[in-house]
């Protein structure tokens, strides 16, 4: 049984809605300074759309290993390689975990947004899908 995680369909759908709202706001701008500005803005959001776009499902686990799935390529680690852990970290006085996937030669950090859900249900299921 194959388990998959990624970001929400609906957020990338905003993602897409808020960069072609900043494409319209690039041309219609007045001033060159603010040009430049929104377009920035429609650069960076565009490319954050198109990863999580590209990159779905971005975690997959089943009995051989886990899958990590990037921009151009796809990353298997067996689950003899990998270790899963959950780190919380404490930002602007508000914890938030993250779930780790140490291997050999990687370090893979995945956040509740990449997810689409709770890391620690993650490792949960991770932690149970392990043979």
């Amino acid at each position: 049984m194959t388990r998959t995680w990624s970001t929400p369909a609906p957020l990338v759908v905003g993602a897409w809605v808020l960069a072609a709202l900043l494409a319209v706001a690039t041309v219609l701008a007045d001033d060159n300074a603010g040009r430049l500005l929104v377009g920035l803005a429609t650069l960076l959001v565009s490319y954050l759309a198109a990863f999580a776009t590209i990159a779905r499902p971005r975690l997959s686990a089943d009995a051989n290993g886990i899958a990590v799935r990037g921009f151009a390529n796809t990353t298997h680690l067996p689950w003899h390689e990998v270790k899963v852990k959950l780190q919380t970290t404490r930002r602007l006085g508000r914890e938030q975990q993250t779930l780790e996937l140490d291997a050999d030669d990687r370090l893979v950090v995945l956040t509740k947004l990449d997810l689409g859900a709770d890391p620690e249900e993650v490792a949960g299921v991770l932690h149970a899908l392990r043979p």
